[in-house]
């Protein structure tokens, strides 16, 4: 008698960790399995352990190798980490894209903005509604978050219904967009729920997320209170902040100027789908100056301190429209992420020298999560009632607090995996089964390479330490013709007592080659070695660091 198919779930990325969110779920027996794949997102590099990485992606090799079984992607929302990786990833996949109206807006002025994009076809399908792809019949629930139309995603199959809740909170008050379906929630709930994918963001923070209205209460206030130019700077796909701006804004009676180009595609994609429908124009850049300090407000991508964002630009004087003097106010409507805390420090320190008032959620209510906290997890537990919970979208610690909470909430079972885990949902008892390839792709100029790329590992490595590099040319009788020709890279000019580093690795490099045997010194791979070594060591000697080193023989 044939198994029944089981229904099984893997994330490739956003497990263990914030960012890069790669969900798949397969329905079928070990040897033919139809998969879903849900978001496919990215995270951004770290310039101190990523030298020159630009994003990094979820390895997807393993659905290559199943692409004819894979009936299609679906996305939650439009926010980069989780589907920010399509561009560049999509053409290895070629599978249908189901989305909403704005996500599916911003992705393709996203494309616009690209240089020879693929042409890449979304389905867009309406909030609240549902699409049958194979065996999986996907429902699109709307929830609030920091986005518009953020949706969790009902999956239903034969074997049950899963609830893949994306990115979401509870707030009864968005400024734009609609609240979470809570009735729909609580049906699902009744009719049975087989598991709960669950963002784990907030798992670690007691209480609610305080509500958007709140926050715009707040910066109306303080806009209404400065008395020179203001500037905010938030996430620019918050579009219930940027009209909470803009109302404040109005209620001043200041003009809005939107600064950066993110920020202005993200305002032409919410006019287009409705979600600023009510919202005064904006202006543009070239205005600024014209008009008076206590009548304009200046809407600036750069919340995260990114160096070409207009809020950096702005700090160092060097935006060719927007200037802020002593006595005007910065207002950061955002959190940090961590790992960007040293870039925003920088600017919040060059405001701060100019004279510039800054506001952060430090002292103000300026901004609010758009993840759940604890009182809002127990709520969606309560509604859904799962059978399985399995916490996702976080690091070890925020896994762990969700596991924790939803036990002591009743959930018969909980079980925390981490990336590349293949887990049976169903029927019987959940379980990892099994290990599907997993890893991560890194975007390094215009080339993906995966984590074990030479270049990537060599560049950490010649930040650390510089690279030195030998040319040397020999006769076939193994005598130099000329003298070796040294460059150091990243490598301090002089040593302790003053003498040149050049000199002392010239010297190093003809000793070697001079007290070598012949034999050695006509073998060009010999040579190399040897000298590589000698000079490695006498720079260590002198630095306390090992360079990398390049030798090139040249026989002549």
């Amino acid at each position: 008698m044939a198994r029944p198919d089981e229904l099984t779930f893997a994330p490739l990325g956003g497990v263990g960790e914030i960012g890069m969110n790669l969900s798949i779920y397969g329905l079928g027996n070990r040897h033919q399995r139809s998969w879903l794949a849900v978001d496919l997102g990215v995270s951004f590099g770290d310039e101190e352990h990523l030298p020159g990485i630009d994003l990094i992606m979820p390895d997807i090799g393993f659905l290559e190798k199943e692409r004819k079984n894979l009936v299609g992607l679906v996305l939650t929302h439009a926010h980069e980490d989780h589907f920010g990786a399509i561009i560049d990833l999509w053409p290895r996949l070629k599978c249908p894209i189901y989305a909403t109206k704005f996500s599916a807006a911003l992705f393709e002025a996203k494309c616009a903005a690209e240089r020879n994009p693929p042409e890449i076809p979304i389905t867009v399908v309406p909030s609240g509604g549902r699409v049958d792809l194979g065996p999986f019949s996907v429902e699109f629930i709307p929830v609030a978050h920091s986005i518009p139309e953020s949706h969790a995603l009902a999956i239903h199959t034969d074997v049950g219904t899963v609830l893949h809740t994306g990115d979401w909170k509870i707030d009864p008050t968005p400024v734009t967009g609609a609240p979470t379906d809570e009735r729909r929630l609580r049906e699902l709930g009744d009719e049975g729920v087989l598991a709960l994918i669950g963002d784990s963001t907030n798992a670690v923070r007691e209480g609610r997320s305080p509500s958007e209205t709140e926050v715009a209460r707040t910066i109306a206030e303080l806009v209404k209170a400065a008395k020179g130019r203001v500037a905010v700077t938030t996430f620019a796909s918050n579009v219930g902040r940027l009209r909470s701006v803009a109302d404040a804004a109005r209620e001043a009676g200041r003009e809005v100027v939107v600064v950066g180009r993110a920020m202005e595609r993200v305002v032409q994609v919410a006019r287009e789908t409705g979600h600023l429908d009510g919202v005064q124009n904006f202006r543009s850049t070239d205005v600024y100056g014209h008009l008076p300090a206590d009548k304009v407000l200046a809407l600036c991508t750069g919340s995260q301190g990114e160096p070409r964002a207009a809020l950096a630009r702005i700090a160092r004087d060097d935006h060719p429209q927007i200037t802020l003097n002593k006595g005007d106010t910065v207002i950061f409507s955002s959190r940090t992420i961590p790992g960007n805390e040293k870039a925003v420090g920088s600017i919040i320190n060059s405001l701060v020298v100019q004279g510039v008032e800054v506001i952060t959620d430090r002292t103000q209510l300026v901004h609010v999560s758009g993840h759940p906290r604890r009182d809002e997890l127990r709520d969606m537990i309560s509604w859904v009632r799962p059978q399985l919970l399995i916490p996702v979208h976080g690091e070890a610690l925020h896994l762990s607090e969700h596991a924790r909470l939803a036990r002591a909430a009743g959930v018969p079972k909980v079980l925390i995996c981490k990336d590349g885990d293949l887990v049976r949902l169903g029927p019987g008892d959940p379980a990892i089964i099994d290990e599907l390839p997993s890893g991560r792709l890194y975007k390094d100029g215009a080339i993906l390479e995966d984590s074990k790329s030479r270049a990537v590992v060599e560049r950490r490595r010649m930040a650390f330490a510089g690279c030195v590099f030998v040319a040397i040319a020999v006769t076939d009788k193994g005598e130099m013709a000329d003298d070796p020709e040294i460059d150091l890279v990243g490598i301090p000019e002089k040593n302790m007592a003053g003498e040149e580093l050049d000199d002392i690795v010239f010297d190093a490099v003809v000793s070697t080659v001079e007290t070598l045997p012949r034999a050695r010194r006509r073998d060009p791979d010999a040579l190399a070695e040897s000298v590589r070594r000698a000079v490695r060591s006498t720079v260590a000697n002198e630095w306390g660091k090992k360079p990398l080193c390049y030798v090139h023989v040249l026989e002549v």
